[in-house]
């Protein structure tokens, strides 16, 4: 190998960065941000004891004619609520071009989509990360909270596709 190349090799790369990953927090560097949650008025959108795996309730959130989507998905989830913290909510317009996800659930893997525009497919285990296709973010999540047997939509974690009034 060259003495004189002013390159660095690919493992040299991803030494710095984990060093800087590491070492920020020390140094007062920023660090990411985190997720912002616009809140909207409480709505009840369902009841934790009708409640099935795998069968989602509609609910139009965080106003009409904005849909979302409530499941129950049987394994724990990031943000989920109830006793398993398996009931998570979300956005049903997909974040590329808001194609219409409704209807397209797969319950057997915890997934929305896919979107019918581009094929985007969601992964609700995860606050619903794009695993394949077009779209770049997350689904919003629709933040949930439990009062007794009530599931209530109080807020929402993401930008909603096509709704400016709906981010605070």
């Amino acid at each position: 190998m060259d003495a004189e190349r002013a390159c660095l090799s690919r493992r040299d790369a991803l030494l710095a960065g984990a060093r800087l990953v590491v070492l920020a927090p020390l140094a007062g560097l920023p660090m990411p941000l985190r997720a912002e949650r616009a809140a909207h008025a409480p709505r009840s959108v369902a009841r934790l004891g009708a409640l099935r795996v795998g069968t989602p309730v509609w609910f139009d959130y965080p106003r009409p004619g904005l849909p979302a989507m409530l499941v129950r998905l049987g394994v724990p989830a990031g943000g989920g609520v109830g006793p398993q913290r398996d009931i998570v909510a979300f956005s049903t317009r997909c974040t590329h071009l808001g194609g219409p996800l409704e209807g397209v659930f797969d319950a057997a893997n915890q997934l929305l989509g896919p979107c019918p525009r581009h094929l985007t497919r969601f992964d609700l285990t995860r606050h619903g990360v794009v695993l394949a296709g077009h779209a770049t973010q997350a689904l919003p999540q629709i933040v949930l909270e439990l009062d007794g047997d009530a599931i209530l939509a109080v807020g929402v974690q993401g930008l909603v596709f096509g709704d400016e009034a709906a981010h605070g």
